[in-house]
């Protein structure tokens, strides 16, 4: 084997597969046995910190970035004169093994540029996949990228060595593709996630059934989309994203602030900045409508398309609808209670919970973990609460911005603090 040339190959796959996202995952089941490697049944495996602290990471590469397509938006577009490379299959399971029992990784992710055809690339990520779950007995998570346009047979063998499959949308809408990638087929990549989702479907029926059924991606199936390339306004992001949460069962939609790498006259100037804080917005309205109940019209409508980014969108919700405030904590619904700004899911349930034995006061909700600096403008106690004077006041919207900016405002991270 040679060495150099294997390490020249990760360095150049290991730095193109950085544009994408959408590589942390949780949910695998896939526990450890004995004679085998690896455990994918830990909650939050990703490339980032986990709930309980633990700094885990995926070996993420390329296969190769060799591509037919010259798609715009992308560094390994086919015009574009880069260093190319690739690994054969043996060389990725090799590079997997060897990175784990060193423990550098716990799983990998694999993409790869689209050589010659969809089924031709799609198949050699099967191999890598069912050469270590089969030959090399690797437990641990794998996260596959789907390419689009690949048959249904592969996507079935996929789904059953793989842990997390996913298919990107790149551009948000079919017109911004149709400008920045004309060889590309939207159709090409609902296909592949419309067979994932009914696949997964099946197996739940299966499982209730049959004790022993074959896992089929076990952790879901999630997409990304590039966010700046293109002009769609944030209301058409957030709905698309809604809909393929409601209609693929997609386990997470991440978002992509476009990275200028290349010069086009379709393409932001070189010049432009990421924009990180839109990404930022979007992953917050992404968690509102996942986990707290609201609609993508309620977050913007026609009139106000785009996020605003002095604020966290709950908040604009809030202040947009000042008719609905105070909320009183002793008699308000779960629901109410998750749209006060400052509230979360784990708050509202503990407020629901303890407000059965006590009168609630604004020290019980610090103690409950609410951030109190946005919350007490908008409840009311049943002792009184002097800040509801604020919300007539003609300066709330300068006020609420004064207390609630973040000190990661103006850091470059993949996903910042939400609520």
């Amino acid at each position: 084997m040679n060495f150099d040339r294997l390490k020249e190959k990760l360095e150049i796959l290991a730095d193109a597969a950085k544009y994408d996202v959408s590589c942390s995952s949780s949910g695998g089941t896939r526990k450890n046995k004995k004679g085998a490697l690896g455990d994918s049944s830990a909650s939050g495996i990703c490339h980032t910190y986990t709930e309980d602290g633990r700094c885990v990471s995926l070996l993420k590469i390329l296969l190769t970035n060799h591509c037919i397509y010259d798609c715009a938006y992308c560094v390994s577009r086919s015009s574009n004169d880069i260093k190319r490379a690739a690994f054969t299959v043996e060389e990725v399971v090799d590079l997997t093994i060897n990175f784990y029992r060193r423990n550098y990784i716990e799983g990998l992710f694999l993409s790869s540029g689209i050589f010659k055809n969809a089924d031709t690339t799609m198949e050699r990520l099967v191999r890598v996949a069912k050469k270590l779950r089969l030959e090399e007995n690797f437990n641990g998570y794998i996260h596959l990228k789907s390419i689009p346009g690949a048959s249904d047979e592969l996507m079935q063998e996929a789904a059953l060595y793989a842990d997390r499959l996913s298919v990107n949308l790149e551009i948000p809408t079919e017109s911004g593709l149709k400008l920045l990638a004309p060889e590309k087929n939207r159709q090409d990549m609902i296909n592949p996630m419309r067979y994932i989702q009914k696949g997964i479907d099946q197996y739940k029926d299966e499982k209730k059934i049959f004790r022993k059924v074959p896992k089929f991606a076990p952790a879901g199936q999630s997409t990304q989309m590039i966010v700046g390339a293109t002009n769609e306004n944030d209301l058409q992001i957030i709905k698309v994203a809604d809909h393929f949460y409601k209609n693929f069962n997609l386990k997470r939609v991440y978002y992509s602030g476009y990275v200028p790498v290349l010069e086009d006259k379709r393409l932001p100037s070189l010049t432009t900045e990421v924009p990180m804080l839109r990404e930022n917005r979007l992953y917050q309205s992404d968690w509102l409508m996942r986990f707290y109940g609201f609609k993508a019209e309620e977050i913007l409508d026609p009139n106000m398309p785009f996020l605003d980014l002095e604020m966290d969108p709950k908040m604009s919700w809030a202040l947009r609808h000042l008719d609905q405030f105070p909320v009183n904590l002793q008699t308000a619904d779960y629901q109410m209670i998750l749209r006060i700004p400052g509230i979360g899911v784990k708050t509202a349930k503990k407020i629901v919970s303890a407000r059965r034995f006590q009168v609630l006061t604004m020290d019980h909700l610090s103690k409950l973990g609410a951030a109190v600096n946005r919350a007490r403008y908008f409840i009311d106690f049943n002792a009184g609460n002097a800040y509801l004077r604020y919300l007539t006041d003609k300066n709330f919207r300068k006020l609420l911005i004064g207390g609630s900016s973040s000190k990661f405002h103006n850091q470059f991270s993949q996903q910042l603090t939400l609520f």
